[in-house]
């Protein structure tokens, strides 16, 4: 028993991955390929892949959100807990970066659940609110650019039908968020938003030790946007 988090050190780490890890080779080879292009950081930890895609079955979930897909890890992990019917919307700036994802995407035989948007994802949300996609989404995850951070999680509330839920990536931002001295805006504004989402009464949260920090955000079933 202990009374927090236990620390992971290599060797532990491995042990996690080594007993609890299942990806498969499609996924192996995607993280692979990322890991040898510029901004491989971006790419997400297999095993929170693995866990976000735990949460979709879960949930049941049928309609998903992507703000900030990359080299599409993320949404291969997701797509592949989608039933046949269902639907994840990626949005990214990134026209070459998703375009390595499809590639995958096809491989696995779920790029007919992906709908790839590419343009400012702050744009992409308003025209879905506007054609009257509100409430109308299971499960939603934020890993974009910071700075706008807020603003994706407000409009990903919007999107959400009640009891939906968001995950919000790169939380704890390798420990900067305590760090007095980091005042950069990418550091303020996820900090703003994990004090926000703690205080936020429309959803009940929890900040998840695993890769960077993984912030989850379940929408209250009797709140309406």
């Amino acid at each position: 028993m202990s009374n927090r988090s236990i620390d992971l050190s290599d060797a532990l780490y491995d042990y996690l991955l080594a007993t609890s890890l299942r990806e498969p080779e499609v996924m192996r080879r995607l993280r692979a390929e990322t890991a040898g292009l510029p901004g491989s950081m971006m790419q997400i930890a297999p095993e929170q892949g693995q866990f976000m895609a735990l949460l979709v079955q879960l949930m049941g979930a049928r309609r998903c959100l992507e703000i900030g897909t990359f080299t599409g890890y993320s949404a291969l992990a997701v797509a592949r807990a989608l039933p046949a019917d269902g639907r994840l919307v990626a949005c990214d700036v990134d026209a070459e970066t998703m375009a390595i994802g499809r590639r995958y995407w096809d491989e696995a035989g779920v790029a007919g659940k992906i709908d790839s948007r590419i343009g400012p994802a702050v744009e992409t949300l308003d025209e879905m609110l506007n054609a009257g996609e509100a409430e109308s989404y299971d499960f939603a995850f934020i890993d974009a650019d910071k700075s706008n951070y807020d603003d994706y999680y407000e409009r990903a509330l919007k999107l959400l039908r009640p009891g939906g839920l968001i995950a919000v990536d790169n939380v704890l931002w390798g420990g900067s968020v305590i760090d007095p001295g980091k005042k950069d805006p990418d550091t303020l504004a996820i900090r703003a938003l994990n004090e926000k989402i703690k205080e936020d009464d429309r959803v009940v949260c929890s900040l998840v030790p695993i890769g960077d920090g993984l912030m989850l955000a379940h929408k209250q079933t009797d709140y309406h946007s």
